[in-house]
């Protein structure tokens, strides 16, 4: 179980990499339930961003990127391909991972994730 100090230093970065209006719309619902969920959720996986050592926000940014990529999970996908950015990842260099994605999970992993860029890409331009 993670500590509150823990806890917090994962939400912070959370914060911070996937930005103010995403994790505030997250925590509409109260219900203390759904609340304890995210907690674990945020534990979890930020609580291994907060880890420190040789690898950056940058780096765990892309990692993320070809994991939920490699396993189909769009949603996860475009959320990080909108906060690349707040991580220090270039649109350069998440091109060049989509060549990554289809070398290594196959044509239609790599397909489905080209798919989702230009789909977050010209969501940003129409913003």
């Amino acid at each position: 179980m993670p500590t509150d100090d823990q806890l917090e230093a994962a939400r912070a970065l959370r914060r911070q990499i996937l930005g103010e209006a995403y994790v505030d719309a997250q925590r509409g619902d109260t219900n203390p339930r759904l609340q304890e969920l995210q907690d674990h959720i945020t534990s979890q996986a930020w609580g291994v961003w907060t880890r420190g050592g040789p690898l950056t926000s940058r780096d765990r940014s892309l990692l993320v990127l070809a994991m939920t990529a490699a396993l189909g999970r769009m949603d996860e996908f475009k959320l990080h391909t909108r906060a690349r950015s707040r991580a220090g990842v270039t649109d350069e260099e998440v091109d060049e991972l989509l060549f990554q994605i289809a070398a290594y999970c196959g044509a239609p992993a790599g397909v489905a994730a080209k798919r989702a860029v230009l789909e977050v890409r010209s969501e940003e331009q129409d913003a």
